[in-house]
């Protein structure tokens, strides 16, 4: 089989493409949601919901958050660990579901996690009872009979019902069906999840194959990360970057393509910046969310958004929505490298795009 040979050029092309972000603007949401294959549907609205970022960033004004509210409660898209997917995909998944905790030899916190969920088998069935008679649901709504709290140095400590809806998504027996208001509605996965099922090597396989589509390039093994994997496996074909260690796979389909690039606005829960280890070597991009920081250590911000220019990441927005003043305040343009007057020019107007979308005033500092 060919080894590609790519330089960094190459490969952050190859990656800004798979993701939407050039040039060549996709159709509408469904199309961009089936391409990426998730959106991570994080709540946080600094400046907005990662999702409804991600979105616009590939779709512009064409793009209301309504679009992804509506399709989630028609279930045209389903949600799946905090996740926004095409409803095709999840038979993909539920293999895996049916081997809840995971395959053996079980781990000793597998184990710990199956032995809690025996122990109060009565309130997991109280919880699918109530959903099959009165579904969908918040979590507000469903009994907590849990014999056995939850017990956890954490948040959820004694949320016996959070954590067993967590564990019944994750065994495939409830599933997320839309919002009311704020708070997730939940209902039987039955109702939901499509029901083919995909045997478990090929779904595996499919998924690998899915994610390099979306990744464009990605690690052959990297370390595990919570939520979507970074790596792909035997997906693809094999690749070198020249100058960066290491195994790669590339999408053979998404090469040897015209490359007009763009400038763009991205949330740090972006896939093309998700994977700080892989921006640091195709991009020499230095990043962290900060949200966790104390204010006094963070150096870009507590939601610096990535600055994408081209193939390359040039700098981070520190900016804020203040809804109740209707602005927009931009405290910082972090410049990674000196801006040129074509480059501070597109910022600029994304920037005014942004608090245009968002339907705030652009109050604060712009790049000059």
């Amino acid at each position: 089989m060919t080894v590609h040979q790519l330089s960094r050029t190459d490969a952050r092309r190859l990656a800004v493409r798979a993701q939407l972000l050039d040039a060549h603007r996709p159709a509408g949401m469904l199309d961009v949601v089936r391409r990426l294959t998730l959106v991570q549907n994080d709540q946080t609205a600094a400046v907005a919901p990662s999702a409804d970022l991600v979105l616009w960033s590939r779709l512009g004004d064409s793009y209301s958050p309504g679009q992804l509210r509506d399709a989630l409660d028609e279930q045209t898209l389903l949600e799946l660990h905090g996740f926004v997917r095409p409803p095709e995909d999840l038979a993909l998944y539920t293999a895996e579901m049916a081997e809840w905790p995971g395959r053996p030899p079980l781990r000793v916190w597998q184990e710990e996690l199956r032995e809690w969920v025996a122990v109060n088998n009565g309130c997991r069935l109280d919880i699918l009872a109530r959903l099959r008679a009165d579904g969908p649901l918040t979590s507000r709504e469903l009994p907590d009979t849990c014999v056995a709290p939850w017990r956890s140095s954490g948040w959820t400590n004694n949320r016996n019902v959070t954590k067993l809806l967590d564990f019944l998504v994750q065994r495939g027996e409830v599933a997320a069906a839309g919002r009311r208001g704020k708070d997730r509605l939940w209902d039987l996965a039955e109702r939901i999840y499509p029901d083919e099922v995909v045997p478990y090597e090929e779904a595996m396989r499919l998924r690998n194959e899915r994610r390099l589509r979306s990744l464009g390039i990605a690690r052959e093994r990297a370390p595990v990360s919570p939520g979507e994997p970074n790596d792909v496996r035997a997906a693809g074909e094999p690749a070198v970057v020249k100058g960066v260690k290491g195994r790669w796979r590339v999408d053979p389909e998404l090469l040897d393509q015209t490359f007009t690039g763009r400038t763009a606005l991205l949330s740090p829960l972006d896939r093309l910046v998700f994977d700080r280890t892989r921006i640091a070597e195709l991009f020499e991009f230095d990043y962290q969310l900060e949200m966790y920081k104390p204010a006094a250590e963070r150096r870009w911000g507590y939601w610096a958004m990535p600055i994408l220019h081209g193939d390359r990441l040039v700098g981070k927005l520190d900016a804020a929505a203040d809804r109740r003043a209707g602005v927009l305040r931009v405290h910082a343009v972090h410049q990674d490298t000196p801006f040129t007057s074509a480059i501070t020019a597109e910022v600029r107007r994304e920037i005014e795009a942004l608090a245009e979308w968002l339907r705030l005033t652009l109050v604060g500092t712009s790049p000059r």
